[in-house]
């Protein structure tokens, strides 16, 4: 289905770098709100060492964030050493395409995006042919379209979670 991610975790420091291997992820697109930034733009705790980890296996990432503030997505690419597409407006195919042109990564199956959001990142995801994986938001302020967003993706999770309860992501 358009909206079920291929994986769902907790959070983005749960998904275990042997997982994208094994996967064959040679590429990672970061959403920045509610995936790495709470509300009060507090960071994930252990991200910069997930991402350091993952770069030594040779990973390579881009943040892609629908937010308009550049200032926000320059502040997490300095952080975390990556390059950055800001305002990308996910799901539109427009700002996948440019984060996997600046990764260099020709098959788009080998591209995983990571996000909180069913509407906008696992639709773009798979919608562009990437890996979509669902983490959950780090908390439940959102911004109005985003609430509006989430009532949609409750039901859609719902059905997800029933028909895929046994899996294991690890």
């Amino acid at each position: 289905m358009k909206f079920y991610p291929k994986s769902y975790f907790k959070s983005i420091i749960d998904i275990n770098i042997d997982f994208l291997l094994k996967n064959n992820i040679k590429g990672v697109l970061l959403d920045i709100d509610n995936t790495l930034l709470d509300h009060k733009n507090n960071i994930v705790q252990g991200l910069e060492k997930w991402v350091e980890e993952a770069k030594s296996k040779n990973i390579k990432f881009c943040i892609l964030s629908n937010t308009n503030s550049k200032k926000k997505a320059e502040k997490m690419s300095k952080l975390l050493d990556i390059p950055y597409v800001y305002f990308a407006k996910k799901p539109l195919k427009f700002g996948f395409n440019k984060a996997k042109a600046i990764l260099k990564i020709e098959d788009s199956k080998e591209i995983a995006v990571i996000g909180d959001q069913v509407m906008t990142d696992v639709w773009g995801a798979n919608r562009s042919g990437m890996y979509s994986i669902l983490v959950e938001p780090i908390n439940e302020n959102d911004i109005l379209v985003t609430k509006i967003n989430r009532m949609f993706e409750r039901r859609i999770l719902k059905k997800y979670l029933k028909t895929n309860e046994k899996k294991d992501w690890s």
